[in-house]
């Protein structure tokens, strides 16, 4: 009989906050982290290169771009990311990237081909992922689930920050825009969309500090673990 590790899945709309906290947590508790975000924005920068159209109309390649995801040439060096062999872990981040990740999360061949990819990080001694369907798709037994969100605003203000503080350019009524729009779709697709779990405890973190939301879900994670030794 397989052990399962434990794992806490949150998930939550673009730039809620959910990476910095999901791998800060991580760190305090000693365990793996999962960006399954990376993976589509992995996939997307890789059809981009391979010549394989990513937009509106992406589905008629979805076949091919469900083979780039297949066959990432991926490699994860703390926070540095490798596609093969190069550093992009920049690269990944930018706009454009964003954009192409949130229409290819929406092809189901492509999140078929990435299931299995990352269910295949729960390892000893756990895991802290984040996403939109790590609770209700790939981790559905997670032992914590938490729905992290914030105002549309604050979190293009977030979003601001982290790219101009990598050196990339940035347009906060552009940013606003396209955070409001990655919302409706996310939460419209077919497969997967954006919905919290049953399960799911919600955590605003419009007025939170990163730190404080830190705090907050160790604190829901000792409560399960208190829970289950009882």
């Amino acid at each position: 009989m397989s052990v399962l590790f434990p794992v806490i899945a949150i998930d939550g709309p673009s730039a809620s906050g959910k990476g910095t906290v999901a791998s800060r947590v991580a760190q305090t508790l000693g365990f793996h982290y999962l960006d399954s975000g990376a993976l589509y924005r992995l996939t997307a920068l890789a059809a981009r290169q391979s010549g394989i159209p990513v937009s509106e109309q992406a589905q008629g390649f979805e076949l091919a771009i469900a083979q780039c995801a297949a066959h990432l040439d991926v490699r994860f060096e703390g926070e540095q990311i490798y596609l093969q062999g190069v550093d992009v872990s920049l690269a990944i981040r930018d706009e454009q990237t964003s954009r192409e990740a949130s229409r290819v999360a929406a092809l189901g061949a492509v999140r078929t081909a990435l299931l299995q990819r990352q269910r295949e990080f729960r390892q000893a001694p756990g895991l802290v992922t984040d996403g939109r369907d790590m609770a209700t798709v790939v981790f559905p037994d997670a032992d914590l689930k938490v729905f992290l969100t914030a105002s549309a605003e604050e979190r293009a203000q977030r979003r601001y920050k982290q790219l101009i503080g990598k050196g990339l350019a940035a347009n906060m009524v552009d940013l606003l825009h396209d955070i409001r729009e990655r919302d409706e779709r996310d939460a419209s697709r077919e497969h997967a969309p954006l919905v919290q779990d049953s399960r799911a405890g919600l955590l605003d973190t419009t007025y939170l500090t990163a730190d404080a939301a830190v705090a907050e879900v160790l604190r829901r994670y000792q409560l399960v673990i208190s829970r289950d030794c009882v």
